[in-house]
């Protein structure tokens, strides 16, 4: 007989880390409650909170960052071009 592993979804973990965190059930009921072992949920409640403030930052500020990383992108690219340009112009006239 082959054991596999289960695999939790995201919702399933966070039912299970919010009735720990309300503490109104022991680790060890709730482990019993959804047959999961209490280190698991342990670690689990430790992941939700601390990922809690991802929830309350803006999406606006994530998409900010990558318009910005774009933005510098191509202004790397940009300068890498002129570069080339530039060299190019100073081997022709003999600088170089």
């Amino acid at each position: 007989m082959k054991n596999t592993r289960r695999k939790f979804t995201a919702k399933f973990k966070a039912k299970v880390a919010i009735e720990a965190i309300q503490e109104k059930l022991t680790i060890q009921q709730i482990a019993a409650k959804y047959e999961v072992h209490p280190n698991q949920i342990s670690q689990w409640k430790r992941q939700f909170l601390d990922n809690a403030e991802s929830v309350f930052s803006s999406a606006s500020e994530s998409n900010e960052k990558s318009v910005l990383e774009e933005e510098q992108d191509k202004l790397y690219k940009k300068i890498g071009r002129l570069q080339v340009e530039n060299d190019f112009l100073k081997k022709s006239l003999g600088e170089a």
